[in-house]
């Protein structure tokens, strides 16, 4: 007679029943080939841990794998209220490496409650963000760090001063990922000057592979890049979905006028992309300038989520550019935008993406700054609302081996803890799962 199985609610796995022993597991939970990964930012700080991490997130919800951030500068902003100079890093300041700590502690207790309906082994996979380049590094505080909570209503020029000294005060102490001899046994990547060189070492799995792939793609240069779909064409103002027609005839007057719009612009070594349908190929005749045709910019032809898969290689490649316009279609439009603005699955199919309205990009610190540009050509209004019904809950999406929303909202922000003293009793509860690295996480990081 066969095994009887069955199936875990939140683990897609198949696994006897208790009336059938199973073979013996590890105590956490059945070991996975892909299991959920915790990544732990190393780097001194204004090397980019936080940009880094904010644009993974970012990438990973996007393709389907919810990620959330857990940055312990902001656990230690929640504690320690009011930020008054670089003393407070001081390694021989004993009390405030109390409470750093204790902030380090709680956070690797909300990791561990946010991995809680997981299971099953935890993969930990190590991002070290290094840069000797002084002008990077001065670039980064100038734009990222003056703006911080820390150093609000502060003169530039002594917050520049301040933070420098807390450079300082981690680099008496700071130890690098070395994986050649201490650290080989460790899953990591070293990102080595922005992207100049890279070292990775003992990546296990799938998501690991494409978190190195992502990494080894994006840089910090400044561009810009702008969305729109192709010109009206007459199945627009039939109301016929799909197909290959051509451009109606306002549709023809937006790519004339979108060849001034970037004209105007006056971008240097712009790049065109559009898909292989006659529409988006029509309107980018029009700018003259040579356009490279993409298949997978192709309209929708099955779910949002297999448009995203389809898409991921449109996103590293737009990545690794400078200067690039999209001229594509509407829900091909939709996910492209929902990555630039980190929006869920749920708020895909909805994001408003009309006719003859160019969408300009420009990439910012932790985000995309976004800007609607109408040229003033009319258009039939191919946008649909979402129904009530869908209103009443966010989808929940398969991935890997559980259920999980895709990017679930964010819960009311709380006080972690009122005091370093009220907190330290149920510091020893914070332990982490007994399958997770007995040794500390952030033991190599910066606190």
């Amino acid at each position: 007679m066969p095994m009887e199985l069955t199936q875990s609610r939140i683990q897609k796995i198949w696994l006897p029943p208790d009336n059938h022993p199973a073979l013996p597991r590890r105590s956490c939970g059945p070991q996975l080939t892909n299991s959920p990964t915790v990544i732990v930012m190393v780097g001194l700080p204004a090397r980019g841990k936080t940009y880094i991490s904010k644009k993974l997130t970012r990438y990973l919800n996007w393709i389907g794998v919810p990620t959330k951030v857990f940055n312990v500068g902001e656990y230690r902003r929640e504690a320690v209220k009011h930020y008054s100079s670089y003393d407070f890093f001081r390694p021989d300041n004993e009390e405030a490496m109390k409470v750093r700590k204790q902030c380090a502690l709680t956070a690797l207790r909300d990791v561990k409650q946010y991995l809680s309906e997981e299971g099953g082994q935890i993969a930990v996979f190590f991002i070290e963000s290094i840069c000797n380049d002084p002008n990077v590094v001065a670039t980064n505080i100038m734009e990222v760090k003056l703006s911080s909570p820390d150093y609000k209503d502060c003169d530039s020029c002594d917050a520049m001063e301040d933070f420098m000294k807390r450079i300082s005060c981690y680099q008496s102490s700071y130890q690098p990922l070395d994986p050649d001899n201490y650290d080989r046994e460790l899953s990591l990547i070293k990102v080595i000057d922005v992207g100049r060189r890279y070292l990775v070492n003992r990546v296990q799995d799938h998501i690991q592979s494409r978190i190195v792939y992502y990494l080894m793609n994006i840089h910090v240069q400044p561009r810009t890049i702008y969305l729109c779909r192709h010109g009206e064409t007459e199945h627009n103002l039939k109301g016929k979905i799909g197909g290959d027609s051509g451009l109606s005839s306002r549709g023809k007057k937006f790519s004339n006028a979108l060849n001034r719009f970037v004209q105007e612009q006056n971008l240097k070594d712009l790049k065109v992309w559009t898909s292989q349908l006659k529409r988006t190929i029509q309107t980018a005749e029009a700018l003259g300038l040579p356009y490279e045709q993409w298949k997978a910019l192709n309209e929708i032809d099955a779910s949002y989520q297999d448009l995203v898969q389809r898409l991921e290689p449109v996103i590293m490649e737009l990545e690794r550019q400078e200067n690039v316009i999209v001229i594509c279609h509407q829900a091909v439009m939709r996910c492209l935008l929902a990555y630039f603005l980190d929006k869920s699955a749920d708020e895909m199919p909805y994001l408003k993406c009309p006719l003859h309205t160019v969408l300009k990009l420009t990439p910012v610190a932790y985000g995309c700054r976004v800007e609607s540009i109408y040229l003033n050509i009319e258009a039939v209004n191919t946008h649909r609302d979402k129904p009530e019904d869908a209103k009443k809950g966010p989808n929940t999406l398969m991935r890997r081996n559980s259920v999980t929303p895709l990017a679930s909202p964010e819960p009311t922000k709380k006080p972690r803890f009122n005091s370093f003293e009220e907190h330290v009793a149920a510091a020893a509860s914070a332990a982490l799962p007994t399958c997770m690295p007995q040794e500390p996480l952030l033991g190599n990081a910066c606190l």
